[in-house]
């Protein structure tokens, strides 16, 4: 995966290895050295994307109407002295109301109405019958919803704009003549080649014209391991060049790159989910006019058949007291807010009410493989020893040949060798050759460690009388036989003869066969794979967890489509992923989840929920909560549409004293409060978790 700080972002990539500066010569014949001079001075890291929490004015006028509101109310509620209470009350009304009555006034002047600016005058209503502390509720429940709708969407913004940190600025341009020139990375046009030197990013997709290397391209593809690059491979801009230097023939200009198609697929799946928001504000509109209408109408008809002016005033006060929304809003957020807390507390972040709310809807799940099904790390699954040699001996040895390497499989095969505490001995003359593993001088033997293809390519013509080929058949079914099983296979050579193929894997997560099956019973089908991984990987992984879908090489656009593809046959999908080419599947899904400890920062920013520690049991158990706090929600909205309903009847076909409006609109509102508190306690995660 790619090399990630605790806070998302982006490592800057390790410097290249010293040497004195020589100049490419794009004329020489394609087998050329190429030159990889190191800069003077490595590039300053990008400036950090991300937004402060109180860089948005709505948080800060949100956090003053809350803290002045909370200030007020146990005065309020002990009957202390007005002037204790009352200028506070005051700052929270204008701290939090402002705002939102701003925008209703604009609003008004399109002819349209919304129900933030009658919740504003519901709250000075309440204010001027000297219910202060109703309204100055209504008043910090809109400021602090406002103020975490604001802080969602700036946060988003911001991982779309880090993501285009990914790919370099600038890049090194290749003339006609041979020379080296510095230009911007936007500048670059098809056709045009580029040199990329060692721990260097891809300035631009294109195709490999010269050099050998491996590219992690984990941003891209989801592959946990780098691949080999030679002549003739395509490469992806934004994705990390391991030991080797490359010339790229450009293929695409930067406005139609990999990562800038992500981009442009993250926003587009946010533009998606507008018709749902166009919905709501049609419903606010129509429920504003018509409390508007009749509070007016309460209002004045009476005066113009002679009533009295005071009682008619408090009658339609009373009638906007009990109208409004505010057990309604109570209704839905405590249970949504209670299993956010719950879900919190065990390692599951979801960002919002409306984020908890979805989750539970679901009725298909996608999972990624590397990273989310497995750990994204490799380790030694096993070791087939060749023509009698010692498995462990062997294992040793290569241990001993990749401990100067820096590389995820060289991590890897030390790992293992020490796992089985076999003693690793000291290594000289380490030197790497990209594309096709490490060398070095063990014991007096010259051990080599990587790709089975080039390093036994290499061996039979280093060998004084050749390979055998009973041996060489041999080293082929170890392979054939480790790559059939899912794995990658690492071949080890001693002196130019193969002794061992390591079997190479990447480890899945503790409770990833469970949780797939817990989700195939809340949903009812069968959960899908999708991944960039090659097939053998992708169907081992499949055959541990239980699963029967899997589609194998896919791009992020390739995951969109599937994922569409099933909403358009009316489902609701949840994908669970992590890396960046995750993100435009998690954010044209109905619902995303991501992984927190690996997961990319555009992962992060663009799924609705987080597994902080990438428990994969945690992802059934967060949707059966979801599932709870949604019937939940149907209840209160029951008793809360009851209650105003009854209260509101009452007012207009009687005469509802202002007391008992005032006493039922709070005691529903309180009803519905405690009762969506249920998911706080510490049996309901216990409960989602055996559902």
């Amino acid at each position: 995966m790619t090399s990630t700080s605790r806070h998302g972002r982006t490592n800057p990539s390790p410097t290249a290895p010293t040497g004195a500066p020589t100049t490419a010569d794009t004329s020489v014949p394609a087998a050329a050295p190429i030159s990889v001079p190191t800069p003077a001075t490595a590039p300053p890291p990008p400036p950090p994307r991300r937004s402060r929490l109180f860089a948005l004015s709505e948080v800060r006028w949100a956090a003053l109407a809350a803290l002045t509101f909370l200030l007020a109310f146990p005065l309020d509620l002990t009957s202390a002295p007005a002037w204790t209470w009352g200028p506070l009350y005051a700052v929270c009304y204008a701290a939090g109301g402002w705002e939102p009555g701003l925008a209703g006034l604009r609003a008004l002047r399109e002819r349209t109405l919304d129900v933030d600016l009658l919740m504003v005058v519901a709250a000075v209503g309440a204010a001027a019958i000297g219910q202060f502390l109703d309204g100055g509720l209504l008043i910090m429940i809109f400021a602090v919803s406002g103020a975490l709708e604001a802080l969602a969407t700036r946060r988003t913004e911001d991982s779309v704009r880090g993501l285009l940190d990914l790919a370099p600025s600038t890049a090194v341009r290749l003339t006609a003549d041979g020379r080296e020139e510095t230009v911007e990375a936007a500048a670059l046009r098809v056709g045009e080649t580029v040199l990329v030197r060692p721990g260097e990013r891809l300035p631009a997709d294109g195709t490999v014209l010269d050099g050998a290397s491996e590219v992690d391209q984990a941003t891209i593809t989801g592959e946990p391991l780098p691949v080999d690059k030679t002549a003739g491979d395509e490469v992806f801009a934004g994705t990390l060049n391991g030991t080797g230097a490359l010339r790229i023939r450009v293929g695409k200009d930067a406005s139609e790159s990999a990562i800038a198609r992500i981009v442009a697929m993250v926003e587009e799946a946010g533009r998606t989910k507008a018709p749902t928001q166009i919905f709501i504000e049609k419903v606010e509109q129509r429920y504003s006019a018509v409390v508007v209408l009749v509070t007016l109408a309460l209002f004045t008809l009476p005066l113009l058949f002679g009533a009295d002016f005071t009682a008619t005033l408090l009658r339609a006060m009373t009638f906007m007291i009990v109208a409004s929304p505010c057990a309604v809003v109570l209704a839905t957020m405590p249970p949504l807010l209670s299993a956010i807390a719950t879900a919190g507390r065990h390692g599951v972040l979801v960002k919002s009410a409306v984020a908890m709310e979805r989750l539970g809807a679901v009725t298909r799940v996608a999972m990624d493989k590397t990273g989310t099904l497995t750990e994204g790390a490799p380790r030694v699954a096993g070791v087939r020893a060749l023509g009698g040699a010692d498995e462990r001996q062997a294992l040793a040895l290569a241990a001993a040949a990749e401990l100067p390497s820096e590389h995820p499989l060289a991590r890897a095969v030390v790992a293992a060798a020490r796992e089985r505490g076999l003693r690793v001995p000291d290594a000289r003359e380490f030197s790497s050759m990209p594309g096709r593993g490490v060398r070095a001088v063990v014991e007096g033997r010259v051990v080599q460690v990587g790709s089975p293809a080039a390093l036994l390519s290499a061996g039979a013509h280093e060998s004084a009388d050749g390979l055998a080929e009973e041996l060489a058949r041999g080293v082929r079914a170890g392979v054939e036989e480790v790559e059939a099983a899912g794995h990658t296979a690492v071949a080890v050579l001693v002196d130019a003869r193969p002794v061992a193929v390591l079997a190479v894997t990447d480890r899945l997560r503790p409770g990833a066969p469970e949780a797939v099956a817990r989700l195939h019973r809340l949903t009812g089908t069968d959960v899908t794979l999708l991944t960039g991984d090659h097939a053998r990987a992708a169907a081992r992984t499949a055959e541990e967890c239980g699963i029967t879908d899997v589609r194998a090489g896919l791009l992020p656009q390739d995951k969109v489509t599937a994922v569409r593809a099933w909403q358009d046959g009316g489902a609701k999908v949840l994908m669970v992923g992590d890396g960046v080419n995750d993100a435009p599947a998690l954010a044209a899904a109905h619902s995303g989840v991501a992984m927190g400890r690996v997961g990319s920062d555009l992962a992060l920013e663009t799924a609705d929920a987080v597994v902080v520690r990438d428990e994969a049991g945690t992802v059934p158990t967060v949707v059966a909560l979801s599932r709870r706090a949604r019937r939940l929600v149907v209840q209160n909205l029951v008793i809360a549409s009851v209650c105003i309903g009854a209260l509101v009847t009452w007012d207009l076909t009687g005469h509802l004293p202002l007391p008992l409006g005032v006493l039922g609109h709070e005691g529903s509102t309180v009803l519905v409060g405690l009762n969506g508190l249920r998911l706080l306690r510490t049996s309901a995660w216990r409960r989602a978790a055996a559902a």
